[in-house]
């Protein structure tokens, strides 16, 4: 909750520096911004490459039908979510009358960084992803211990990279976005559009689990109200912790009060809280929408086009690190390999997912209990 604050310090900070500075005050912070932004470009393809590759070597192993199942049910959760999630945003985004979109003053244009640093990656976002797959499933299958220690060795580097270098200054860097957008005179259209879509991505995340569990009580014949109150507890003890796997206790014992068996309970609410992201694509889909709405250079895409995004993006949810934020740092480098979005257009992704994270990891964690019950009734019945 202390980075929400801090991020919300940093639009208001940066639109007043805008709106009120010299323009010298507001390039000293874009100055930041772009080499920050570089550095957050350049660590992307390897997040991906390390975290997907120890997430999928470090798979369950002689968990046979039990593994399939339940990533099945998560991805499938994650892309139904994701889908309803595009179709009701591009309902509701063009509706929305916002002076941001599009103008752009000329004063605001000319300002720019006093230093630009070209950092580029090692290598790009879908090498990132191929390569992940074929170590991970390699490590996977050959049992190569010393891959897997030097896969686990570079997420546990590029965990500690975000936790102690990028997520701690990400409201620095948001602050320069605003700043820029308040000297280009649009950033009170896209704060307006702001509110609209997290009040919108929190409508749908209950939306989800209302629909998830309604599901899930049909298969158990229980009540989806009592599966729902069981689950409360961790709903809002991930809206404080923001980690889905420092929730895992609570879950736990949320879960196992909806009868279901201890050892599914036990097998499925650990690997789901890795896995299953349906509350954070909910998210990342409905503010892409959102954002691309903002900028007259992307065109909101139909559903046959954003559909592969869609579908890749449940993949990397798969292994998305397991900090605040973690989820939309997956997913950045799928914004501008697959739907062109510039630096500034994931700028403002970021702050948009950053300041409804909680909300999206306690959705996460509460359809993890309807998966547990769902993998639980499918195991009874084999």
């Amino acid at each position: 909750m202390g980075l929400i604050i801090k991020l919300i310090l940093g639009i208001v900070l940066g639109t007043l520096i805008g709106l009120y500075t010299p323009h010298w005050v507001t390039q000293l912070l874009l100055t930041f911004k772009e080499l920050f932004g570089q550095l957050l470009f350049f660590t992307i393809p390897l997040l991906i490459l390390f975290f997907i590759t120890s997430g999928i070597a470090g798979l369950p192993q002689n968990s046979g039908k039990l593994l399939g199942r339940t990533l099945g049910i998560a991805y499938l959760s994650t892309i139904v979510a994701g889908t309803v999630a595009y179709f009701v945003a591009s309902f509701i985004v063009p509706m929305l009358n916002t002076a941001a979109k599009n103008p752009q003053s000329a004063e605001g244009a000319l300002l720019e960084p006093f230093i630009t640093l070209d950092m580029p990656p090692v290598f790009g976002v879908m090498t990132a992803l191929v390569l992940a797959f074929i170590f991970g499933l390699g490590i996977a299958a050959t049992r190569a211990e010393q891959l897997k220690q030097l896969s686990d060795q570079g997420r546990d580097i590029i965990e500690l990279l975000l936790s102690k270098v990028i997520i701690p200054l990400l409201p620095f860097y948001i602050a320069g976005v605003f700043a820029e957008m308040a000297a280009a005179g649009t950033v009170f259209g896209t704060l307006k559009t702001f509110g609209i879509i997290l009040v919108l991505a929190v409508a749908l995340h209950w939306v989800y689990i209302i629909s998830m569990f309604t599901v899930a009580g049909v298969k158990a014949g229980i009540s989806p109200i009592t599966l729902i109150k069981n689950m409360l507890p961790a709903y809002f003890t991930a809206l404080g912790t923001m980690s889905s796997a420092a929730t895992i206790p609570v879950t736990l014992r949320s879960v196992k009060n909806n009868k279901v068996d201890e050892d599914v309970a036990n097998f499925a609410v650990p690997l789901c809280a890795t896995t299953h992201l349906a509350g954070s694509t909910i998210t990342i889909v409905s503010c892409t929408l959102a954002v691309m709405y903002l900028h007259s250079s992307l065109a909101i895409p139909s559903f046959l086009t954003i559909l592969p995004f869609i579908l890749m993006l449940g993949v990397v949810m798969l292994a998305a690190p397991g900090v605040p934020g973690g989820a939309v740092m997956s997913a950045v480098g799928l914004l501008g390999s697959m739907l062109g979005f510039g630096e500034t257009a994931i700028a403002l992704m970021i702050a948009l997912y950053m300041a409804q994270d909680s909300f999206g990891t306690a959705c996460n964690v509460t359809g993890d209990g309807a998966i547990a019950i769902l993998v639980d009734q499918a195991n009874k019945a084999k």
